[in-house]
């Protein structure tokens, strides 16, 4: 199901796309243009990319040891970045909506059987860091 409106309207997707350029293609600036949701997205982006080692460790201690990080693919682990980010230091939006608006996000860059995957995921991690972090 893709969703039908621009992807430059929907703040999670201009995250994940500054959080890519900045993990994969090594973006030395990141610039935020104009935006009706600028400050969220600004605050999202530089706040993940701070506490991007803190996440990480965060992430493979609720999915466990088994669990391959490194081997998912890049946007996989920027969506479970941001979203982890979101699940922790943003307490007044709810589970749902972060999850709902990633997986829309999602379908500009994965293949839909994945986002099946990715919700999974995003449900486990939502629950667990909320859990612990309450």
């Amino acid at each position: 199901m893709r969703t039908s409106y621009s992807p430059k309207n929907n703040p999670r997707v201009i995250i994940i796309q500054k959080l890519y350029g900045s993990f994969y293609n090594n973006d030395e600036v990141i610039d935020f243009p104009k935006h009706r949701f600028k400050k969220f997205i600004k605050d999202v982006v530089n706040g993940t990319i701070e506490r991007d080692e803190f996440l990480d460790d965060e992430i493979n201690r609720v999915l466990g040891e088994d669990f391959k990080f490194l081997n998912l693919d890049k946007v996989f682990q920027v969506i479970l970045k941001s979203a982890s980010y979101e699940f922790l230091y943003k307490p007044n939006v709810s589970l749902k909506i972060i999850i709902n608006e990633y997986l829309n996000a999602s379908n500009f860059f994965l293949e839909d059987s994945q986002t099946k995957y990715l919700n999974a995921l995003l449900d486990n991690l939502g629950k667990n860091l909320r859990k612990s972090n309450a």
